[in-house]
């Protein structure tokens, strides 16, 4: 029973702070993927969990054991890395008991731990095999098995999936996650990669400068993001963007943008924005939260620089009002490149931020 409770951690480098008073909570068997851009600081907070790196500040517990201090090798977590880091002259048998050979485990039980972690990755028959003769979804699987029979208190991956094509990282995911819920073990997962995030996590972290941005189940990410990189970070194609003014009248509130944009806003969300009135705002919409022609909903012009016809729905790729915008749109639109297309908007799905501070307004 595992716990891993990160307290105020800082890391600097050569006097340059990457990570700044870092506090994380991971409960024992919880998911949790750290998400963010490159450089934000992700993977080197796994390297500190695993020991990899040195903490510059603060503290790491593992349930009631401070170790902050403890070398890796004492720390009972397995990590997976990105490139496999297999032992091509080994066969996969040997690759997977490696490591429990190196610790002086006799020959019976490498055997038996080697079987069983096989067994629950489906590479019973290919244990007799060298990892070229592997594809690059099977030797993850034997770079996760040899994690397996360390038995550890904490798997730690850092982006394990991202040398795969498409097709092998939508099943690796499924088998991760099948991992986790038969070992019933913490997991802390890297990956830069917002979709292995939302799919696999029973939380996202998202990450920014070294700094937690959010920290939520994937759905309240997705629906109730926390600022404006949130809701630009979560969410493919990510949110549309415009700044503007709240204003209100007798008649009720509306939303000024740029090049003369306004949009009358519905009654039901107006407690989001009724403190921002006459405040520099900026209003977050989904390409998909658009509605049919008919609906009787306000509507912006496209113009359309770009198609993309993605098979269940068509994306409308343009500007609406001198800013960037994406629409989705059923498959039989006829727009072409350059034509000014209508786009009916549902703004009860309306996200407004504070323009100065980023911060949603709730």
């Amino acid at each position: 029973m595992t716990n891993i409770s990160i307290r105020n951690v800082a890391k600097v480098y050569d006097d340059v702070p990457v990570i700044a008073g870092l506090n994380l909570e991971i409960s024992d068997t919880e998911f949790v993927v750290l998400v963010g851009p490159s450089g934000c600081g992700k993977t080197t907070t796994l390297r500190m969990i695993s020991g990899l790196e040195a903490v510059s500040d603060g503290e790491i517990w593992f349930g009631n054991r401070n170790v902050t201090k403890t070398r890796p090798g004492l720390r009972n977590t397995s990590m997976v890395f990105q490139n496999y880091a297999l032992y091509p002259h080994m066969t996969i048998a040997e690759n997977i008991g490696y490591g429990m050979k190196v610790r002086g485990v006799n020959k019976e039980t490498i055997a038996q731990e080697v079987h069983k972690a096989a067994s629950v990755l489906n590479l019973v028959n290919f244990l007799d095999r060298r990892p070229k003769h592997l594809s690059g979804g099977q030797r993850q699987r034997v770079a996760i098995g040899r994690a397996i029979v360390r038995d550890p208190d904490i798997f730690l991956f850092d982006e394990p999936l991202s040398n795969l094509d498409a097709k092998l990282r939508v099943e690796m995911r499924t088998e991760i996650k099948s991992l986790h819920r038969r070992l019933k073990t913490t997991i802390v997962y890297v990956t830069h990669d917002q979709v292995e995030a939302m799919t696999m996590a029973d939380r996202v972290v998202v990450m920014n400068n070294g700094v937690i941005e959010q920290a939520s189940d994937p759905i309240t990410l997705y629906e109730k993001p926390a600022n404006l990189f949130v809701a630009g970070f979560i969410g493919a194609p990510s949110m549309n963007f415009m700044e503007g003014e709240i204003e209100t009248s007798d008649s009720g509130h509306s939303f000024r943008g740029k090049d003369g944009l306004q949009l009358t806003l519905p009654d039901n969300p107006s407690s989001h924005y009724t403190n921002a009135i006459g405040k520099p705002v900026v209003l977050g919409l989904r390409p998909e939260n658009v509605t049919a022609r008919d609906a009787g909903n306000p509507s912006v012009k496209l113009i359309v620089k770009s198609i993309e016809p993605l098979g269940p729905h068509t994306l409308l790729i343009g500007t609406v009002a001198g800013e960037n915008f994406t629409a989705q749109v059923p498959t039989d639109t006829t727009a072409r490149p350059d034509d000014i297309v209508p786009i009916p908007l549902d703004l009860s799905k309306a996200h407004f931020f504070d323009n100065t501070s980023g911060l949603a307004l709730t």
